[in-house]
Formats: C-alpha cells, structure tokens, sequence
C-alpha cells in the first residue's frame, strides 16, 4: 500500500468532475488507498456515496486500489454491536459500488464494546468475502488487546492523531519517568511502541494539525513561528513546500507510518505526496520535533 492515504471526509460539497479528478490526481502521484468513514458528508454513507457515483470503479480500477471504511460512530453514541457493524459495511458496500472493502477499521473506542459481538460481525463479513483485513482507529494497546480475546483476524491499523505539532504518542516516551515534565504523561499507553511489536500500521490523521490551536500550523506565525522556520528552512534544502517536510516528519519514523492526507486541493496534494520520499535526518528530525513545541529531556 502506498505511505499516502486519500481521506475523503471533505469531499461533501464537490461535484462529479472535482471528484473523479482528485481520484486520478491521487492515483497519478501513486496514492493507491482511500480512506471513507459511514458518517463522513453528515449523513450515512453520503461522502461514499459520492465517491462511488462520482469515481465509476472499473474492475482493473478495483483490483488496483484499497478502499477502507469505518464504522461506529452513531449520532450521539458509538456502536460496535454486530447488527450495525453488518448494517454499515453493507451500506458502504452500496455507497462505494464495490463487493468488498480491502480494509474495515472501527472507528472510535465503543465504552460499551463486547467483543464477542465484533468478533461475530467480523467472523461473518470475512466469511461473506465482504471485508478482506480488518483494523481499528483512536485505539490504545488495551483496547486492542480486549478486541483480540475474541477477534481472530489480525488487526492490521490503527488510525491515531499524529503531527510534528501533536505528538504526545511520541513526547511521552522520550520523557519516561520525568514527573516534572508534562510531555512525559503516557496518554495511549505506548501505542508506538505497541504497533510496532505487534505489526499493526498506524496511520495518521491531521498530519498539519498543531495541538495548541487545533488548527493548521502551516503558515501560522503567530502561533508556531519556530516551527514554520524550521520547515521552511528544511523545504528549501530539498526543494518542496513545507507540508512536504510536515509529512516526510511522519514517515521518517521507524514505525513506517501512513499518512492520512485530507486535502481536497491535487496541487496540496501532489506537494504532501512529495514528502514520503524524503528521508530527514536525526538532525533534521529533531529540530522539527523541538519546534514544534516539544522538549528533550
């Protein structure tokens, strides 16, 4: 699978056209993965919706491209019960016009999970040939082992936050056992860590989001002028755009990480796509970690 994934949660307010020229922007810079989620469009499968409509699968198109779908997120409550979890795969199955999803994740953690529940429902879309692989997103290692005392597939992803701006995920193992530093607060339990003893790839989502505005840093001064130097600075020495060095951040890390790009834009996009050929530094690597607000011990 390509170190690029296409997310489509903002393809809601385009056209036919806009949309199947995205698809092949993507598939021309070498994205072969799309990610979809049921609730993506505010309302059920509207964004895959348009993305089936608007892409027109052939078969050799199909054979050359990995759809993955969440499901789980209900409004006001999540849901990992066997009858929707059947019930959305279904739905995105219709939505997408296709026979089977290469990747089925759930979506964010269900307090009220029963594994045996999800091991039905994965038991029975496997053996229906509906779904080929199957993951998770937001999990902690807990969480994912509780899933495994009765899911038998392997659980291949994890989609989880990651920026060079919001990195807990990788800050608190850097700070382990400084009570006094903040960054050394373990907030899902060495998922890192985890996925990387586990094979399970991360994936991750918001690759531009910064954590103290929750907005994009790009281009931000005010809020992360360190930052934007160092990666202008960094850009120029390989001459990309700074998003292209955001993301090359990201697949830097041993973990061979994909990244989730959410742009809508085939010029943004081809600029991020840049990045996963990009191999930083150590040097370069940390300068970008400690502008991005984050400290070594």
């Amino acid at each position: 699978m390509s170190r690029i994934i296409l997310g489509m949660m903002r393809i809601s307010q385009m056209d036919q056209p806009s949309i199947r020229e995205l698809f092949e922007s993507a598939r021309a810079s070498g994205i072969d993965h799309f990610d979809h989620a049921d609730i993506y469009g505010g309302s059920p499968h509207r964004c895959e919706t348009l993305f089936g409509d608007a892409v027109q699968l052939t078969a050799q198109d199909r054979s050359e491209v990995v759809l993955q779908s969440k499901v789980g997120i209900r409004r006001g409550f999540f849901d990992f019960s066997k009858d929707h979890i059947l019930d959305s795969v279904n739905g995105s199955l219709r939505a997408l016009k296709t026979e089977y999803l290469d990747v089925l994740l759930l979506h964010r953690p269900d307090a009220l999970v029963e594994p045996e529940e999800v091991a039905a429902a994965f038991d029975q879309l496997a053996a229906d040939g509906k779904v080929r692989n199957f993951g998770v997103s937001n999990h902690t290692p807990g969480q994912i082992e509780l899933l495994k005392t009765a899911v038998d597939q392997p659980l291949v992803a994890n989609q989880i936050q990651l920026s060079v701006a919001h990195a807990p995920s990788i800050a608190s193992g850097l700070s382990a056992n400084m009570a006094t530093l903040e960054q050394s607060v373990d907030r899902d339990g060495e998922v890192i860590t985890y996925s990387r003893l586990k094979s399970v790839t991360l994936q991750a989502w918001s690759p531009f989001q910064g954590a103290l505005t929750g907005k994009i840093f790009l281009g931000d001064l005010q809020s992360y002028g360190a930052l934007n130097t160092a990666l202008d600075e960094i850009a120029s020495d390989y001459g990309v755009t700074p998003s292209a060095i955001a993301v090359a951040w990201i697949t830097r890390h041993p973990a061979n990480m994909q990244v989730v790009l959410g742009t809508t834009n085939p010029v943004r996009l081809a600029d991020g796509v840049a990045g996963a050929d990009i191999r930083l530094t150590r040097q370069q690597w940390y300068k970008l970690f400690k502008a991005g607000g984050h400290v070594l011990p």
